[in-house]
């Protein structure tokens, strides 16, 4: 890692994770956001039709790499609980909204990585690089657990249209690191977009399995990440000293 200049990171269950219910408060915030607005639509039947629209339309994304949203998803759950209504129908806003409220409470960072951001940014050029579909959520997490300060480049798929594994987001962050791709390194937990995705685009990744040692619930996903493990040649680290001694500032 001599000629390293920049390194880039994933976002959730690599810096952050979120509480275990999460996911439940969410849906059920989402559900309440609905019925304030007038739908009379049954929990358990919705959610159940919401999770299987998140489904295919991430599924979508894994085709072509375009980033989808969560707009889509709650009005094709909708119309199976006999409501047509538009993804761009104000309505629907507020219900993404009251969705994203649980990350706002529930988010937590990862033991040492304040510490460690802190550390690395005095030598390097901080990039992260995140799949989260709502753009103004991500930026909301991200300034409220502190980390905006430490980072050059903050590039969220919500926001680029396109998601990870995509050559197109890594090299959107390398641009915007202003560096060659052999200068950077990419951190991250999820074996596709994260692994996969870095090493497709030419850039050198590092398995970060903090969250899977631990046996933390994984965040933030509708789908649950690939298993398996990557191919040799990928460092694998499970705390954040084991970078610092891979950068050689342990």
């Amino acid at each position: 890692m001599e000629h390293l200049r920049a390194i880039g990171f994933d976002l959730f269950n690599t810096l952050i994770t979120v509480e275990p219910q999460t996911m439940q408060q969410a849906n059920e915030r989402l559900v309440f956001a609905l019925k304030q607005n007038g739908f009379a639509i049954e929990g358990e039947r919705f959610n159940k039709a919401h999770r299987e629209a998140a489904v295919q339309h991430l599924e979508e994304c894994r085709k072509d790499g375009r980033e989808t949203h969560n707009r889509f998803w709650i009005s094709a759950a909708l119309e199976t609980c006999g409501y047509r209504v538009s993804p761009e129908d104000p309505r629907i806003a507020e219900a993404v909204e009251g969705y994203f409220s649980a990350f706002y409470d529930y988010s937590r960072i990862i033991p040492g990585a304040t510490e460690m951001l802190g550390r690395v940014k005095e030598s390097f050029r901080l990039g992260m690089l995140t799949n989260f579909t709502h753009g103004p959520a991500a930026r909301k997490i991200i300034e409220q657990l502190g980390l905006e300060p430490f980072f050059d480049v903050i590039l969220i798929s919500g926001e680029l249209g396109f998601r990870k594994p995509s050559p197109l987001v890594f090299q959107k962050l390398v641009d915007g690191l202003e560096i060659e791709k052999e200068e950077l390194i990419y951190i991250g937990d999820d074996l596709e977009p994260d692994i996969i995705g870095a090493h497709s685009a030419g850039i050198q990744p590092i398995w970060f399995t903090f969250v899977r040692d631990h046996e933390i619930p994984f965040a933030a996903g509708i789908l649950s990440p690939r298993t398996g493990t990557p191919d040799g040649g990928v460092p694998r680290i499970s705390h954040w000293q084991e970078l610092l001694a891979l950068l050689g500032q342990a």
